[in-house]
Protein backbone atom coordinates (compact mmCIF):
# COMPACT_ATOMS: atom_id res chain seq x y z
CA UNK A 1 0.00 0.00 0.00
CA UNK A 2 2.97 2.48 0.80
CA UNK A 3 4.59 1.46 -2.17
CA UNK A 4 1.57 1.85 -4.44
CA UNK A 5 0.70 5.56 -2.82
CA UNK A 6 4.12 6.54 -3.47
CA UNK A 7 4.00 5.44 -7.13
CA UNK A 8 0.49 7.44 -7.17
CA UNK A 9 2.17 10.59 -5.94
CA UNK A 10 5.15 10.55 -8.53
CA UNK A 11 2.61 10.15 -11.13
CA UNK A 12 0.51 12.91 -10.23
CA UNK A 13 3.77 14.99 -10.08
CA UNK A 14 5.15 14.29 -12.76
CA UNK A 15 1.21 14.93 -14.65
CA UNK A 16 1.42 18.47 -13.05
CA UNK A 17 5.32 19.35 -14.07
CA UNK A 18 4.57 17.96 -17.47
CA UNK A 19 1.28 19.54 -18.01
CA UNK A 20 2.58 23.14 -17.14
CA UNK A 21 5.60 22.05 -19.13
CA UNK A 22 3.23 22.02 -22.51
CA UNK A 23 1.00 24.79 -21.61
CA UNK A 24 4.12 27.37 -21.53
CA UNK A 25 5.50 26.37 -24.46
CA UNK A 26 2.66 26.39 -25.79
CA UNK A 27 1.69 30.23 -25.06
CA UNK A 28 5.42 30.95 -25.35
CA UNK A 29 5.20 30.06 -29.15
CA UNK A 30 1.58 31.52 -29.25
CA UNK A 31 2.61 34.89 -28.58
CA UNK A 32 5.77 34.39 -30.83
CA UNK A 33 3.28 34.19 -33.72
CA UNK A 34 1.20 37.34 -33.16
CA UNK A 35 4.55 39.31 -32.45
CA UNK A 36 4.98 41.64 -35.74
CA UNK A 37 8.66 42.78 -36.40
CA UNK A 38 9.55 46.67 -35.62
CA UNK A 39 9.53 47.25 -39.50
CA UNK A 40 6.37 45.81 -40.28
CA UNK A 41 4.24 47.28 -37.19
CA UNK A 42 5.42 51.05 -38.67
CA UNK A 43 4.72 50.06 -42.07
CA UNK A 44 0.84 48.66 -41.03
CA UNK A 45 0.42 52.09 -38.82
CA UNK A 46 1.25 54.26 -41.98
CA UNK A 47 -0.97 52.59 -44.33
CA UNK A 48 -3.57 53.19 -41.97
CA UNK A 49 -2.99 56.97 -41.19
CA UNK A 50 -5.40 58.91 -43.27
CA UNK A 51 -3.85 61.06 -45.50
CA UNK A 52 -5.56 65.10 -45.54
CA UNK A 53 -4.79 67.52 -48.07
CA UNK A 54 -5.64 71.37 -47.92
CA UNK A 55 -9.04 71.97 -46.94
CA UNK A 56 -10.22 68.32 -46.70
CA UNK A 57 -9.87 67.66 -50.18
CA UNK A 58 -9.25 63.84 -51.51
CA UNK A 59 -6.35 64.83 -53.14
CA UNK A 60 -4.43 67.32 -53.36
CA UNK A 61 -4.37 70.13 -55.98
CA UNK A 62 -1.88 70.91 -58.77
CA UNK A 63 0.87 73.27 -58.89
CA UNK A 64 -0.50 76.75 -59.51
CA UNK A 65 -3.88 76.19 -57.81
CA UNK A 66 -5.49 77.06 -54.93
CA UNK A 67 -7.20 74.51 -53.19
CA UNK A 68 -10.83 75.90 -52.31
CA UNK A 69 -14.50 74.31 -50.35
CA UNK A 70 -17.18 76.73 -50.15
CA UNK A 71 -20.48 75.91 -48.08
CA UNK A 72 -23.70 77.65 -48.41
CA UNK A 73 -25.39 77.98 -45.67
CA UNK A 74 -27.78 75.07 -43.72
CA UNK A 75 -31.70 77.36 -43.59
CA UNK A 76 -31.06 79.57 -40.99
CA UNK A 77 -29.56 77.71 -38.67
CA UNK A 78 -26.25 76.30 -39.40
CA UNK A 79 -23.99 79.67 -41.29
CA UNK A 80 -21.66 79.17 -44.07
CA UNK A 81 -17.98 78.60 -44.19
CA UNK A 82 -15.05 79.27 -46.50
CA UNK A 83 -11.80 77.49 -47.11
CA UNK A 84 -9.23 78.64 -49.36
CA UNK A 85 -5.32 77.09 -49.09
CA UNK A 86 -6.54 75.44 -45.85
CA UNK A 87 -7.15 79.25 -44.35
CA UNK A 88 -10.74 79.02 -43.44
CA UNK A 89 -11.74 82.32 -44.09
CA UNK A 90 -15.39 82.79 -42.74
CA UNK A 91 -17.53 80.05 -40.62
CA UNK A 92 -19.65 80.05 -37.74
CA UNK A 93 -16.48 79.47 -35.55
CA UNK A 94 -14.79 82.51 -36.52
CA UNK A 95 -18.06 84.21 -35.93
CA UNK A 96 -17.66 86.36 -38.62
CA UNK A 97 -20.69 85.36 -41.24
CA UNK A 98 -24.45 86.74 -41.32
CA UNK A 99 -27.73 86.65 -42.77
CA UNK A 100 -27.54 87.81 -46.33
CA UNK A 101 -24.67 87.07 -48.51
CA UNK A 102 -21.21 86.53 -47.33
CA UNK A 103 -18.23 87.82 -49.42
CA UNK A 104 -14.41 87.04 -49.24
CA UNK A 105 -11.69 88.71 -51.69
CA UNK A 106 -8.70 86.45 -52.25
CA UNK A 107 -5.74 87.66 -54.43
CA UNK A 108 -5.92 85.62 -57.24
CA UNK A 109 -1.54 85.40 -58.09
CA UNK A 110 -1.04 85.33 -54.08
CA UNK A 111 -3.45 83.65 -52.51
CA UNK A 112 -3.39 86.30 -49.74
CA UNK A 113 -6.66 86.93 -48.17
CA UNK A 114 -7.98 91.12 -48.73
CA UNK A 115 -10.45 91.15 -47.12
CA UNK A 116 -14.65 89.61 -46.09
CA UNK A 117 -17.97 90.93 -45.21
CA UNK A 118 -21.17 89.64 -44.40
CA UNK A 119 -23.97 91.32 -46.12
CA UNK A 120 -28.01 91.23 -45.04
CA UNK A 121 -30.05 91.19 -47.90
CA UNK A 122 -32.67 90.72 -45.94
CA UNK A 123 -33.26 93.95 -43.99
CA UNK A 124 -30.50 95.42 -44.63
CA UNK A 125 -29.21 98.18 -47.17
CA UNK A 126 -27.83 97.30 -50.92
CA UNK A 127 -26.08 100.18 -51.28
CA UNK A 128 -23.77 98.79 -49.09
CA UNK A 129 -23.16 95.72 -51.40
CA UNK A 130 -23.03 98.02 -54.51
CA UNK A 131 -20.31 100.13 -53.02
CA UNK A 132 -18.42 96.94 -51.80
CA UNK A 133 -19.00 95.28 -55.34
CA UNK A 134 -17.82 98.41 -57.29
CA UNK A 135 -14.46 98.95 -55.56
CA UNK A 136 -13.32 94.96 -55.67
CA UNK A 137 -9.66 95.70 -56.92
CA UNK A 138 -8.81 94.26 -60.71
CA UNK A 139 -7.01 90.72 -60.43
CA UNK A 140 -9.35 89.94 -57.12
CA UNK A 141 -10.86 86.56 -56.10
CA UNK A 142 -14.79 87.00 -55.29
CA UNK A 143 -16.04 83.89 -53.06
CA UNK A 144 -19.33 83.81 -52.36
CA UNK A 145 -21.75 82.16 -49.92
CA UNK A 146 -25.33 82.28 -48.95
CA UNK A 147 -26.94 82.08 -45.65
CA UNK A 148 -30.80 82.05 -45.21
CA UNK A 149 -32.05 84.79 -47.21
CA UNK A 150 -29.74 86.16 -50.19
CA UNK A 151 -32.13 87.69 -52.28
CA UNK A 152 -34.63 89.93 -50.91
CA UNK A 153 -32.77 93.39 -51.10
CA UNK A 154 -30.82 92.66 -54.26
CA UNK A 155 -31.40 95.37 -57.14
CA UNK A 156 -30.80 95.47 -61.05
CA UNK A 157 -27.39 97.18 -60.80
CA UNK A 158 -26.11 94.59 -58.02
CA UNK A 159 -27.18 91.16 -60.01
CA UNK A 160 -25.38 93.09 -62.85
CA UNK A 161 -22.10 93.59 -60.93
CA UNK A 162 -22.38 90.03 -59.82
CA UNK A 163 -22.69 88.78 -63.91
CA UNK A 164 -19.72 90.88 -64.77
CA UNK A 165 -18.03 89.07 -62.20
CA UNK A 166 -18.96 85.42 -64.48
CA UNK A 167 -22.24 84.60 -62.16
CA UNK A 168 -25.07 82.86 -64.28
CA UNK A 169 -27.55 83.18 -61.55
CA UNK A 170 -27.33 86.19 -60.10
CA UNK A 171 -29.96 87.67 -62.37
CA UNK A 172 -32.39 85.19 -60.14
CA UNK A 173 -31.61 84.98 -57.16
CA UNK A 174 -34.63 85.37 -54.52
CA UNK A 175 -35.70 84.62 -51.36
CA UNK A 176 -34.05 81.94 -49.46
CA UNK A 177 -31.98 80.36 -52.41
CA UNK A 178 -28.25 78.60 -52.20
CA UNK A 179 -25.58 79.72 -53.68
CA UNK A 180 -22.29 79.58 -53.96
CA UNK A 181 -19.97 81.34 -56.15
CA UNK A 182 -16.40 82.08 -57.41
CA UNK A 183 -15.64 84.83 -59.75
CA UNK A 184 -13.36 87.69 -60.36
CA UNK A 185 -13.88 91.29 -61.82
CA UNK A 186 -14.61 91.62 -65.58
CA UNK A 187 -14.64 88.37 -65.68
CA UNK A 188 -14.96 87.58 -69.63
CA UNK A 189 -17.71 84.46 -69.84
CA UNK A 190 -19.25 82.55 -67.27
CA UNK A 191 -17.91 80.92 -64.20
CA UNK A 192 -17.42 76.96 -63.59
CA UNK A 193 -17.52 77.70 -59.90
CA UNK A 194 -20.67 78.06 -58.95
CA UNK A 195 -23.94 76.35 -57.90
CA UNK A 196 -27.36 77.30 -57.48
CA UNK A 197 -30.30 76.07 -55.61
CA UNK A 198 -34.31 77.40 -56.13
CA UNK A 199 -35.96 77.93 -52.59
CA UNK A 200 -38.79 75.52 -53.67
CA UNK A 201 -41.80 73.51 -51.32
CA UNK A 202 -41.77 70.68 -54.10
CA UNK A 203 -37.68 70.18 -53.83
CA UNK A 204 -36.73 71.93 -50.63
CA UNK A 205 -34.45 70.03 -47.97
CA UNK A 206 -35.46 72.07 -44.87
CA UNK A 207 -38.92 73.55 -44.09
CA UNK A 208 -38.85 76.97 -45.84
CA UNK A 209 -35.00 76.46 -47.48
CA UNK A 210 -33.00 74.11 -50.40
CA UNK A 211 -30.61 72.03 -48.99
CA UNK A 212 -27.06 73.79 -48.51
CA UNK A 213 -24.83 73.43 -51.11
CA UNK A 214 -21.24 72.35 -50.95
CA UNK A 215 -18.76 73.49 -53.97
CA UNK A 216 -14.53 72.19 -53.69
CA UNK A 217 -12.06 72.11 -56.14
CA UNK A 218 -8.66 73.45 -57.46
CA UNK A 219 -8.38 76.74 -58.74
CA UNK A 220 -6.16 78.43 -60.67
CA UNK A 221 -3.84 81.07 -59.99
CA UNK A 222 -4.34 83.70 -62.75
CA UNK A 223 -8.40 83.91 -62.52
CA UNK A 224 -9.52 81.26 -64.58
Amino acid sequence: MRVSGVLRLLALIFAIITTWIFARSYMSSSMKTIRLPRWLAASSTKETQVVKYKCGLNKPCPANYFAFKICSGAANVVGPSMCFEDHMIMSPVKNNVGRGLNIALVNGTTGAVLGQRAFDMYSGDVKHLVKFLKEIPGGALVLVASYDDPGTKMDDESRKLFSDLGSSYAKQLGFRDSWVFIGTKDFRGKSPFEQFLKNSPDTNKYEGWPELLEMEGCLPRKPF
